[in-house]
């Protein structure tokens, strides 16, 4: 009997080792967040700013369309074109969100990545909106890149690149905000609002001099959730508040339910001029901003 008891004891003790051994592992390997390229990101942005202006409507934003689609299809992901006319100071404008789900995932995704593909509409300048327009689109390729790493994880985020983010002259409601105002009208009436449980907006996230400030009226959680990865990756100094809410693509979401933060730098100088292009932007705040989401993804938002 003292043999079989130790022979108990013994193999309880090698079992766990082999626990400790293997979480320590664990911790010690790779973490998701850690495989984000700021520089992947940065090379999309050129891709689409080489393209020129791109306002809804135009060739230049269809071949922005293209591009997007290529580049998620060859990183795995299903792309749908949401395509409707809205009514715009400039006449009727189609416009065409694209929807991007995870080739093969067995369940419906309940987390939103967001960004907004068009550029603004000017007569005068030549805006090519490296910032506010290029960036945002940068990071959420890059981040399907990343994502697809873990089928798990993927399955359960929708991307989602609208078109028509941008008025023609002042926001309103019905001048602004097209393919967000659009798509979540489209949950409402397909009865899926409850389908997500939140989601993330980018915006204006390559600045040089990195300052993201939230919406004084983001959802708490997720605010909370953000600086709490920030602070975990020694990047806190980037995140802080604005000092009034902004206006952006989570606003139709979250009026209709959605808890969506807006990763936004508006403390950004060439904002809506011609001189928002690639200099102005960099790698390593578009990795910042990056690794920040994954790391509250992984560790909160999708679980």
């Amino acid at each position: 009997m003292l043999l079989l008891r130790l022979s108990f004891f013994g193999l309880l003790a090698l079992a766990s080792c082999d626990r400790g051994s293997s979480m320590k592992n664990a911790e010690d390997g790779p973490k998701l967040w850690e495989e984000f390229s700021g520089e992947n990101a940065f090379q999309h942005v050129q891709k689409l700013v080489d393209l020129g202006p791109r306002p809804p409507g135009t060739a230049a934003l269809e071949q922005a369309r293209v591009y997007i689609t290529g580049e998620l299809e060859k990183l795995g992901w299903t792309v749908t074109r949401q395509t409707f006319t809205d009514a715009t100071p400039q006449g009727p404008i189609t416009f065409v969100n694209l929807l991007a789900t995870y080739t093969g995932a067995k369940s419906e995704p309940s987390f939103l990545l967001c960004s907004h593909y068009d550029t603004k509409f000017y007569e005068d300048i030549r805006f090519v909106g490296a910032n506010d327009g290029g960036s945002s689109n940068g990071v959420l390729i890059e981040m399907a890149r990343v994502l697809g790493q873990r089928p798990e994880l993927a399955a359960q985020v929708q991307l989602v690149f609208f078109d028509g983010e941008e008025a023609y002259i002042d926001f309103t409601e019905t001048d602004g905000l097209y393919g967000s105002r659009y798509f979540a009208k489209q949950l409402v009436e397909q009865k899926k609002v409850k389908q997500f449980r939140g989601g993330i907006l980018f915006d204006m996230v390559g600045d040089k001099s990195l300052t993201i400030t939230l919406s004084p009226d983001s959802p708490p959680e997720l605010a909370r959730g953000i600086f709490a990865a920030a602070d975990a990756l020694g990047v806190r100094k980037h995140f802080t508040y604005f000092d009034t809410p902004i206006i952006d693509d989570h606003t139709p979401l979250n009026a209709i339910g959605i808890p969506v933060i807006n990763l936004i730098d508006f403390d950004y100088a060439p904002w809506h001029t011609a001189g928002d292009t690639m200099d102005k932007i960099s790698a390593e705040s578009m990795q910042i901003v990056g690794q920040v989401a994954l790391r509250y993804l992984v560790e909160e938002g999708l679980k």
